[in-house]
């Protein structure tokens, strides 16, 4: 057996065993097999797709390659993980997982950080002073234990080989293999051991999946590669041609999701939330999926999500104050206001033109390791749907850099598309698989 053999196998569409598809894995991680030769395994794949049995036993083969671990028996309970596929002002992670946690559902997650337009988990909880990513496996599992959920930074001993495939697929044009992205995502997840996955699959200008018909296609190939590895699953399709809330920048994100948690913001990052939330209930097993969204309402309606959450970010040594005093996580040096361009309607909000936005401001990075301003970002006054007069202060600009600000708003003032008529309102939550 030989990478040589195998390309040309896949490059003319023949089905690969288990073996050989371990063999291609193996060799890659061990070095035996160059990055040239698995640049073009990958472009094969790319081209000619995996078959769900070949995707499956990339997963594993994935997998294996790391450590694995079974949360349920270390926790001592059900525990549910959700996974986005990346979009613009998702901070939803922040509100869903202390809302699962005040109904007795454990969510242990580990988080990326952000790269390019989507921002990072990871990187809005460091927003938060003292907000340690990088706990052991027991404090996570203790943390877990007594809060109900803890979100820890993804540590190197989790399928590795994802991090050395993804980094070649990120350069060699072979991103948007739905197999890829399957093994990708759901090898990090099943490694974990979550006995249930919530995936959260974005349409629109903002995701990766721009349209329906893709964004449904990589949903239920994600859901049936869990459910033939023994996990509950179901996916949740939902709009992203907007940003998901009023502010978009890590500190601002923290912000806006304890505003939600408080009871004090609705609107598409509410109801998301609660869909999401739901959801995680539902394959939970706490009940009908009504049942469900009911319990999830309740648990911010009651004060003890947002409890949660801040037990949460004090067992993980951050200031829970913050939570309340958002000033605690610093103020930018700088702001420049957004103002209508014309009377009308807010018709759009373009999701992926105000993550560029945010990037330029400082709030992500645009190579990995690069350092980012948690203060930077956008915040919204108005939405799609509001009407706004010329020259009304719609949006706020953040930043403690040098960035030019005024060309940035010049930038997103096209962004928000500005109608006579009023606008037909858009569900938040596309559909469910």
């Amino acid at each position: 057996m030989n990478a040589y053999d195998l390309i040309q196998k896949k490059r003319y569409n023949e089905p690969l065993s288990k073996a050989e598809i371990e063999f291609m894995v193996k060799g890659f991680i061990d070095g035996t097999i160059p990055d040239y030769q698995m640049s073009a395994f990958l472009m094969a794949v790319c081209i000619n797709s995996l078959s769900d049995e070949e995707t499956e036993n990339l997963t594993l083969a994935m997998i294996a390659s790391g450590r694995s671990y079974s949360l349920h028996s270390e926790i001592g309970g059900v525990c549910i993980d959700k996974h986005s596929t990346g979009g613009v002002g998702d901070k939803t992670s922040l509100i869903i997982a202390p809302i699962c946690a005040a109904c007795g559902v454990y969510v242990p997650k580990m988080s990326g950080r952000g790269l390019g337009h989507t921002g990072g988990t990871i990187d809005k909880l460091e927003s938060i002073p003292g907000f340690r990513t990088d706990i052991t496996h027991q404090q996570f599992v203790k943390i877990v234990r007594e809060s109900g959920f803890s979100i820890m930074a993804q540590t190197p001993d989790i399928v590795p080989a994802d991090k050395k495939i993804y980094a070649l697929r990120d350069v060699t044009g072979t991103v948007e293999s739905i197999p890829l992205i399957c093994s990708s995502i759901m090898s990090k997840k099943l490694a974990t051991g979550a006995d249930g996955i919530v995936l959260d699959v974005k349409v629109g200008s903002g995701a990766f999946m721009k349209n329906t018909d893709d964004a449904r296609r990589l949903g239920m190939q994600m859901c049936a590669l869990a459910q033939r590895l023994g996990r509950r699953c179901s996916v949740l399709m939902t709009d992203m041609d907007s940003p998901l809330g009023r502010a978009v920048g890590n500190s601002l994100e923290v912000a806006e999701a304890c505003d939600v948690l408080k009871g004090k913001t609705k609107g598409n990052i509410l109801a998301v939330s609660l869909a999401l939330a739901a959801q995680m209930l539902y394959i939970a097993g706490k009940g009908s999926l009504e049942q469900c969204a009911e319990m999830a309402k309740n648990a911010i309606d009651s004060g003890t999500a947002f409890e949660r959450l801040e037990k949460m970010v004090e067992m993980h040594g951050g200031q829970y104050q913050a939570l309340t005093k958002y000033s605690l996580m610093g103020k930018a040096t700088d702001n420049y206001i957004l103002t209508a361009p014309r009377t009308g309607y807010i018709s759009s909000i373009n999701a992926l033109a105000v993550g560029k936005a945010a990037l330029a401001l400082g709030a992500g990075r645009s190579y990995k390791n690069a350092p980012i301003d948690k203060t930077a970002g956008v915040k919204f006054l108005n939405v799609a749907g509001d009407y706004v007069s010329e020259g009304d202060e719609i949006g706020i600009l953040y930043s403690s850099s040098d960035a030019p600000m005024e060309k940035i708003a010049s930038e997103l003032e096209k962004a928000v598309q500005i109608t006579f008529e009023k606008p037909e309102r858009k569900d938040a939550v596309i559909g469910r698989i």
